[in-house]
């Protein structure tokens, strides 16, 4: 039996005597021991002396495995695929450019993003601004007037 072996396997007995409240200090040898230079021989002592004992000091050796159990890395992020807009959604006032601006009351707007052309002029009916997505046929003819 190696020194490491035999403070470990004499604590362990130590704790399994001892009443529950007086247990902690023990516990805490132990833990100083699984987290010093040769841990994972402490762990592995610890682990294989753990399947003999009662289940309340099971519990009190599983806590100390826990606490010395080697920190796995986080893995990497990935990274977040960049944000494609949908050239069809529903569209603000402020993503449309004023391209013309008449007078008369007609107003002709385009999409900063893509190759949309909205026309907005007052409804006869409601004296309120209205505002039209034109077709591409639609386009050329109000540029051509």
């Amino acid at each position: 039996m190696d020194p490491i072996e035999q403070t470990i396997s004499q604590i362990i007995v130590a704790m399994r005597k001892a009443p529950p409240d007086d247990r902690e200090a023990l516990k805490q040898q132990l833990l100083s021991i699984a987290a010093g230079s040769e841990t994972a021989r402490a762990r592995e002592l610890i682990e294989n002396m753990k399947k003999s004992e009662l289940l309340e000091l099971q519990w009190d050796l599983e806590e100390i495995l826990e606490a010395t159990a080697p920190r796995r890395p986080e893995p990497p992020k990935k990274p977040e695929p960049p944000k494609v807009e949908n050239p069809n959604r529903p569209l603000t006032q402020k993503d449309l450019v004023q391209v013309y601006d008449d007078p008369r009351g007609i107003m002709l707007h385009k999409s900063k993003v893509g190759n949309r052309w909205f026309l907005t002029q007052v409804d006869p009916r409601s004296g309120q601004p209205m505002t039209i997505e034109l077709k591409a046929h639609e386009i050329e003819q109000i540029q051509a007037q």
